[in-house]
């Protein structure tokens, strides 16, 4: 009985070598083999050091392989092997646009302040599905577009400089752990009406958002949306809005009313865009010149204006909510306000540069 055993337990580890033969072998790891043009082939390399050979490219005297340790020693004295060198793995980058390195968001970051808990609803066009936007709601209130999905790019572009994740890819928010909901406003041309404006407004209040981008504007005043500015600004919402694009003295509105922070845009220099609009109601100043961010058709494009010049702030303020949960709107705004970097005349910048660095210390 015990001789049987031992058989049995020997012709099962024998069988554990037997079924695992790679366990005995050497590893083999991709390699990219140049060699002299004319004088080395796949076929020889194969047939002189038995390799196993992936690829040889056609235009170029490069040959993919796999190679052993051994392989790869012997191949190294080859006279006619120029370099060896391993398959290394290529991704996808992520790249930071300017104006969030601009506004000093970086420090916010390295201090671990992503936007966490912050609720930003973004009134514009909507927002497209993007592998760099994760969006958390929304609605629509434009009657012949029923999804919050963006048919224009502007939501979206405005949306990832807000809030365009941190991973491996594309661009960088500058509060990429803020939740994002989208509210159609503008329809697919960019267009949109008083009410929609003054009804994403109310959706906002009745969703418990926290701060309010408004990439949009009209030279005409409305008491429906000043009406709608009021109620948000007392629920406790921060508004953030675009001064306007005229290049000439006349801030927009929404943006022009006391409960909305009217934000103008500087290019690379620091310097007021020539088509940013002023006047005494702006309040901020960020970046709005060749700002790059997502778009529709999972793309990312650059785009100019006061509406890419909000976004900034509007992510800023998400930052300062998520590292102060307690603050008010008003906190939030007069924190933004106290800490901006100063850049000249109040009525082309108002109290500067947002901060995102000093903002959330």
């Amino acid at each position: 009985m015990r001789q049987s055993l031992k058989v049995m337990v020997l012709s099962t580890v024998a069988l554990l070598f037997m079924a695992n033969p790679a366990a005995a072998s050497e590893e083999k790891k991709e390699y990219l083999i140049v060699v002299e043009p004319e004088e080395v082939s796949a076929q020889s390399v194969e047939e002189s050091y038995d390799v196993d050979v992936i690829h040889e490219f056609e235009e170029i005297p490069v040959i993919h392989a796999e190679l052993t340790k051994k392989e790869l020693k012997k191949l190294k004295k080859d006279p006619n092997v120029k370099a060896i060198e391993k398959n290394a793995e290529v991704t996808i980058s992520q790249t930071v646009p300017w104006g969030i390195s601009f506004i000093n968001t970086q420090q916010a970051h390295n201090r671990g302040i992503f936007g966490n808990g912050a609720r930003v609803a973004v009134l514009d066009t909507g927002i497209a599905s993007h592998p760099d936007l994760r969006i958390a709601g929304g609605a629509s209130f434009i009657s012949s577009e029923p999804s919050y999905h963006d048919n224009n790019g502007h939501g979206t572009h405005v949306a990832g400089t807000i809030a365009a994740l941190n991973n491996s890819i594309g661009v960088l928010g500058v509060a990429p752990s803020a939740d994002l909901y989208a509210v159609k406003v503008l329809d697919r041309n960019g267009s949109g009406s008083l009410a929609s404006v003054a009804q994403g407004i109310e959706w906002a209040i009745n969703n418990n958002m926290h701060i309010i981008n408004m990439s949009l504007g009209s030279t005409s005043g409305s008491s429906t949306l000043e009406l709608a500015v009021n109620r948000a600004n007392n629920a406790g919402i921060l508004l953030v809005g675009a001064a306007g694009n005229t290049g000439r003295q006349g801030v927009n509105y929404p943006a022009r009313y006391s409960g909305v922070m009217a934000v103008a845009a500087v290019d690379q220099n620091g310097q007021r865009a020539s088509f940013s609009t002023y006047g005494p109601e702006i309040e901020i100043s960020a970046p709005g010149v060749n700002v790059n961010s997502t778009y529709t058709g999972n793309r990312y494009v650059s785009l100019s204006g006061t509406s890419m010049a909000t976004p900034h702030v509007a992510g800023v303020a998400a930052l300062v909510k998520s590292r102060y949960p307690s603050y008010t709107n008003n906190q939030i705004r007069q924190r933004i306000n106290q800490t901006a970097t100063y850049l000249g005349s109040p009525s082309l910048y108002g109290n500067g540069l947002v901060h995102a660095g000093r903002a959330t210390q």
